[in-house]
């Protein structure tokens, strides 16, 4: 097999394994095991917390101590052993503890599998800007088709998803061991812990322009938190009144249309942010998460089911838009010393603080709009939509930034691959 086919496989598994439970988790915990919605909403901020400092801790072993491949591989091995003991647990608090484990196991796993796939390309002799993102791309076709293989079996309420998602960790666990050394880098040996994990960036908070950004950035990371911790569950309670729509029997292959619209939008960036710049672009991914959550609070899955459709295909804008364009805005924007700490620092903000406050916020609304164990899905949904529409509506007047067209700028996007 090819060195490009190996890396095709590597990334379409990493993110099969993801895909396999992500979004289909809370649907299964709320459905069968009766957990609430703070309880939920606790688990899934387990991937933020890890985010603040798991990534940054396993890049130094990757790059100091071992080679980058049997990280990964220990991690994955890991992971397959946390998520099988996760399919037989029943108790909220030790679910907790048992899906922060593999949090911790997995969250640095995305920027390792980056790691190894950038420098087995190079040293094959690839460009890695040209030859890296058609690779990456299967990242995103791998969790589509393990979002598939779920529904379509029947097991987004099942236990079955995490048997999934933990066989094809162990795979590819065993899998990483067989690839290409990636040896520690003799170059960054000298690195310290706090320039690993982004807080040399921390220097970008006394410019007001770039503390506001990185401020919103978790604000609007919250956002994301949120559908992809109650989505599926909020499907799932349609089962009386629509027991046979597409939308209740299938919410895997509908959510699915979200990740399927960010593959697409992801292509429309260089055009945007281009001509528009950073400020604009935020904007209109604010705009986006207002209608993302407030199509789901009118839609249902019978008459409603184009608008549930039309909030999953903008999710793609609403994702896309702040988290492609905001890494690039970041890349552009940081001294060159600085630019790696600064990717790691807008990946804290986004994926660590703002995946724990939308986490345990949205955990608190659900269960503020649950009487009897009945939720107020509509209600729920607006409270939402007006977070989103507050950020919106403060956003222009506290992000202080003139837009100037920069020539790399096309070129930069374009390069870029696409992200779950």
């Amino acid at each position: 097999m090819s060195i490009k086919n190996r890396l095709i496989v590597l990334n379409f598994t990493q993110f099969f394994v993801w895909g396999a439970w992500l979004i289909s988790f809370g649907g299964f915990l709320i459905a069968t095991l009766g957990f609430t919605g703070g309880q939920v909403g606790a688990i899934y901020s387990t991937m933020g917390l890890a985010s603040l400092f798991m990534p940054g801790l396993l890049g130094i072993v990757a790059d100091r101590w071992m080679n980058a491949e049997r990280v990964l591989g220990c991690c994955h091995v890991a992971g397959a052993l946390l998520l099988l003991l996760a399919s037989t647990v029943r108790n909220p608090t030790l679910m907790y503890w048992v899906m922060l484990a593999n949090s911790m196991v997995y969250m640095p796993t995305i920027a390792l599998n980056n790691t190894v796939s950038y420098g087995i390309l190079s040293s094959a002799g690839f460009d890695v800007v040209k030859h890296f993102p058609p690779v990456r791309v299967w990242g995103t076709i791998g969790f589509i088709a393990s979002m598939w293989v779920v529904d379509l079996v029947g097991w987004s309420v099942s236990p079955m998803q995490l048997y999934v998602a933990s066989a094809s960790a162990l795979a590819l666990g065993i899998y990483s061991f067989t690839l290409p050394a990636c040896r520690p880098s003799n170059t960054r040996k000298s690195a310290s812990f706090a320039s690993a994990i982004g807080l040399d960036a921390f220097v970008l908070f006394k410019n007001p322009k770039m503390a506001v950004f990185f401020t919103f950035a978790a604000f609007i990371g919250a956002a994301l938190q949120i559908t992809n911790t109650f989505g599926e569950a909020f499907l799932h309670d349609f089962k009386g009144a629509y027991a046979d729509s597409f939308a209740v029997a299938h919410p895997g292959l509908l959510m699915s249309v979200s990740q399927i619209s960010e593959t697409l939008f992801i292509l429309t960036i260089p055009f945007f942010l281009g001509r528009f710049g950073i400020k604009k672009i935020m904007m209109v991914s604010i705009c986006a998460w207002v209608l993302r959550f407030g199509l789901f609070g009118i839609g249902n899955p019978g008459s409603g089911l184009i608008l549930l459709v039309l909030s999953m295909i903008i999710y793609g804008m609403a994702f896309d838009f702040y988290n492609i364009s905001g890494s690039l805005f970041v890349e552009l924007e940081a001294e060159p010393r600085i630019r790696a700490s600064a990717q790691g620092l807008f990946m804290i903000m986004t994926n660590g603080m703002g995946a724990l406050l939308g986490g345990l916020a949205s955990g608190r609304v659900v269960d503020f709009f649950t009487v009897n164990g009945v939720k107020d899905w509509r209600s729920i949904w607006f409270v939402f939509a007006g977070y989103a529409l507050l950020l919106a509506l403060v956003f222009p007047f506290a992000f202080k930034y003139r837009h100037e067209v920069k020539p790399t700028l096309g070129e930069v996007v374009g390069e870029l691959p696409p992200a779950v």
